[in-house]
């Protein structure tokens, strides 16, 4: 009986293990998606782009080799860190939840 338990016991702690890895999933792929579309529309608000281009990343010079446009790449993005730390502060508060205080109650069910 005492093995029936464990399995059980185990059976259940698996099941809750998936279930969080699942929530945590979708939290991250909600995340991204809302930063993605925030940072869309601060470029929709103050530029003239065509967001379909923009819709498939970087956009390679086909007069250029690959390791240039793979360096042009490098360049942007180190050029990109300072404004994406000011535009994420922004919409930091909007996609992560607040913190809780350690021993705090999470009101859910478990």
């Amino acid at each position: 009986m005492d093995e029936s338990r464990e399995a059980t016991r185990s059976d259940a702690l698996v099941n809750q293990l998936c279930y969080l890895g699942a929530t945590l999933r979708d939290r991250v792929r909600d995340t991204l998606h809302t930063g993605v579309k925030r940072a869309m529309v601060v470029v929709c608000s103050g530029f003239s782009y065509d967001m379909e281009v923009v819709s498939h990343g970087f956009v390679t010079d086909i007069s250029k080799t690959d390791a240039e446009n793979d360096e042009r790449l490098h360049a942007l993005i180190d050029d990109a860190e300072v404004p994406r730390e000011r535009l994420a502060k922004l919409f930091k508060p909007e996609v992560l939840p607040p913190k809780t205080s350690p021993g705090a109650e999470d009101g859910g069910e478990g």
